[in-house]
């Protein structure tokens, strides 16, 4: 089964999906197989996107009108299509820079291996940058790493929230100024504190 996914950055009704939509037709998608966000792609909160990616079943292949539709940034992506293959499903992309990706033929697996093998060297450059700024503070008498997102009191205001049911996950992650990623991480959705939690409220005591 072929299924589309469509996202635009705007709702304000300045930008549509009709270009996407059709060409997802065009290549053989069926409407009812469309999914649509309006949202842009660093936001976490995309809900017609989990539900895509929450339908597909082994055999399905998930089409996009362009690469950027899809992730947030390359790593997104690799996790995404990841996740996808081990499924058993395949990704296809219709147009633009990563129009040669299609994980359903051998020539499209060895693309997207290529932009697979270029995020895991950004993730090193990355890791040793921070490495080597972190080991330069501390020869300086300074000590250096990410600052907490997450504060005992943010855990704390999560914890009693997420053991609500009406809570509005999307309204509690923007009031807390974290993604629902962040959250999730810290504490889960019935409200339990989660190891990382547990980790924040250790080193603030």
């Amino acid at each position: 089964m072929l299924v589309g996914y469509m996202r635009v950055s705007k709702a304000d009704g300045s930008q549509t999906t009709d270009l996407q939509r059709d060409a997802l037709l065009a290549a053989g998608v069926d409407p009812e197989a469309l999914y649509e966000d309006k949202a842009s792609g660093k936001t976490d909160d995309r809900p017609h996107l989990a539900a895509c990616l929450k339908a597909l079943r082994s055999g399905d292949t998930l089409l996009v009108w362009k690469l950027d539709r899809l992730g947030r940034d390359l790593r997104h992506l690799v996790n995404i299509v990841h996740d996808l293959t081990e499924r058993g499903v395949g990704l296809k992309v219709l147009t633009g820079q990563g129009a040669a990706i299609d994980t359903t033929t051998a020539s499209g697996k060895l693309v997207f291996g290529i932009f697979a093998a270029l995020a895991e060297f950004e993730r090193e450059l990355i890791s040793e940058r921070t490495k080597a700024g972190l080991a330069s503070a501390r020869a300086r008498g300074r000590n250096g790493g990410r600052p907490y997102k997450m504060t005992p009191a943010k855990i704390r205001l999560a914890m009693a929230s997420m053991g609500k049911k009406d809570t509005n996950v999307s309204a509690l992650c923007k009031e807390l100024g974290i993604t629902r990623q962040t959250l999730y991480r810290h504490v889960s959705p019935t409200g339990e504190l989660r190891e990382a939690g547990q980790k924040v409220l250790a080193q603030r005591r």
